[in-house]
């Protein structure tokens, strides 16, 4: 018979609180910290936040005849996430090989190119569209190069991630039977990943949409002019036509998107 004393005994030690506790603590000293280099307050919060409604208040109703004047450069900012997406997705393709450890085991090949990624994706697509704006003009172009190479480290990241997590089997299977790395890629990363790799475009895509929407802030095309010019002049019932208008492209997408995800993974 098992002795209750010994089981006792040999159970497992509840977790220690000094951990949580730390833990919170240090948390709280963050925010703090935070709240004072940045000199917010809860007091100013509640100071302005009744102004939202005054703002909310002049919003509506919509100009719902502004619509036949956003609705073309609505589609062209659809139109520039595709062109974007489509492109910087292409890129990712070759750079997330070069990124994954279990594809390329040389390291001074896999990290340099990681480093480049972490590059992109610290740069911010405003940033990008200001850059190629005073490069190439005013219009969509600026847009599509920023909304391409933001894709191309969204997509590369997530997508070297997934082909080192495949499984290693069907890999070891084809080296044994003499496959180089071409065939490696063709017929054993390929096929584990296509289906995430078409999720995380789907998902790009939708971030696309969202970001080329207020590139136009920056000359860089789209909605986002018409963003930037109803606010300059006050015309907030403009303003809620273009965010509902967009808010309803936008959904349309996400619902698309998560449908399709649904039926791949």
């Amino acid at each position: 018979m098992n002795d209750p004393k010994v089981n006792v005994r040999n159970a497992p030690k509840p977790p220690a609180k000094t951990k949580m506790i730390f833990t919170i603590l240090l948390v709280v000293a963050l925010l703090w910290w935070s709240s004072f280099k940045t000199e917010s307050s809860i007091a100013d919060l509640t100071i302005g936040f009744p102004n939202m409604f005054d703002l909310l208040v002049q919003m509506w109703p919509p100009n719902w005849h502004y619509f036949e004047v956003i609705l073309e450069p609505l589609l062209e900012t659809i139109r520039m996430a595709v062109i974007g997406t489509t492109f910087g997705a292409i890129i990712a393709v070759p750079l997330a090989l070069l990124c994954a450890s279990n594809i390329i085991r040389t390291p001074w090949i896999v990290y340099p190119f990681r480093f480049i990624l972490n590059l992109i994706r610290t740069i911010p697509d405003l940033l990008l569209a200001s850059i190629f704006v005073a490069i190439f003009g005013l219009g969509s172009l600026p847009g599509i190069i920023a909304l391409s190479i933001f894709s191309i480290g969204l997509v590369a990241k997530l997508l070297y991630e997934a082909i080192e997590s495949i499984d290693p089997g069907p890999l070891e299977a084809m080296t044994a039977v003499g496959a180089n790395k071409v065939q490696w890629v063709f017929f054993g990363v390929i096929p584990q990943v296509t289906a995430h790799f078409t999720s995380y475009v789907l998902y790009t895509f939708e971030v696309n949409v969202r970001a080329a929407a207020i590139l136009g802030l920056v000359g860089a095309g789209g909605i986002g002019e018409y963003y930037d010019k109803t606010l300059g002049f006050l015309e907030y019932d403009k303003t809620a036509s273009i965010i509902i208008l967009t808010l309803a492209v936008v959904l349309v997408i996400d619902y698309i998107s998560t449908k399709l995800r649904e039926k791949l993974l």
